[in-house]
């Protein structure tokens, strides 16, 4: 089984991708840990490549992330589901605040390793605008439309609890 987990900033893309990979028993890979190096520096272009290319060999895995520049045709083509998270802005600006009040100060697991959890304008504003782009809905929908088959939009809690509920074991 291989998923492929994107969607807006604060919707959820990495607690579903763990709850899928724990359900599954595969490797879950975090396209935030590949991007940020210690200190919130951006990682060598040529080593993130290589780190998602090496995990991409995995036989199954759960990749959660939009990064394009990080195999993304390969990935969508690969992936036997692409779950698109499609919350609305105000709900993931709370899940946001929600995370950075439970990991103030400290590094989740699912970010590069020396990069605190923090909540600062710049990202409130990508969040609400500059991460929502007619570009960035553009390519949720293309993806949508090229793999209707294998692709599910999820547009809250509700339908990520059911998803969940429904998924062979």
């Amino acid at each position: 089984m291989k998923i492929a987990v994107m969607g807006y900033s604060g919707a959820g893309k990495s607690t579903l991708a763990r709850a899928l990979g724990e359900r599954y028993g595969i490797p879950v890979l975090h396209f935030d840990r590949v991007h940020w190096a210690p200190g919130w520096q951006e990682r060598d272009r040529g080593e993130a490549h290589r780190m998602v290319h090496a995990f991409m060999e995995h036989p199954a895995w759960v990749i959660e992330g939009n990064y394009i520049r990080f195999e993304y045709e390969r990935r969508l083509a690969e992936a036997d589901e692409i779950v698109i998270l499609d919350f609305p802005r105000s709900v993931c600006l709370i899940r946001a605040w929600k995370r950075y009040f439970r990991y103030r100060g400290r590094t989740r697991a699912d970010m590069g390793e020396g990069c605190p959890e923090k909540m600062d304008l710049e990202f409130m504003w990508w969040i609400l605008w500059k991460g929502r782009t007619r570009q960035k809905r553009g390519e949720f929908r293309a993806v949508w439309e090229r793999y209707p088959d294998k692709s599910v939009v999820l547009k809250g809690q509700r339908d990520i609890d059911r998803y969940l509920e429904e998924l062979p074991c």
